[in-house]
């Protein structure tokens, strides 16, 4: 499933705090990628951001985790609505 050409992706640290996402794609390198996969930040994976300021704590898969900035750039996200 493509996200809707009206719906723009944008990073995770983007986000509104409160708001939940669906993760789109993953860019950076191999072993980043792999890395957030392996933490839950798969494709298609909900997460929901709990704050709004670096660094940023998400929810995914019902784990909170802490993200630093440049890792939250690169997490692309469509915007689904608020909690």
């Amino acid at each position: 499933m493509t996200p809707s050409p009206l719906t723009p992706l944008l990073p995770l640290c983007q986000l509104p705090a409160g708001s939940i996402g669906r993760v789109r794609e993953l860019t950076g390198d191999l072993d980043f990628c792999q890395r957030v996969r392996e933490m839950g930040f798969g494709e298609s994976a909900f997460v929901s951001k709990v704050s709004g300021r670096g660094p940023f704590i998400c929810q995914v898969n019902g784990t909170r985790i802490a993200l630093s900035h440049a890792a939250a750039m690169c997490i692309l996200v469509e915007q689904l609505g608020r909690r």
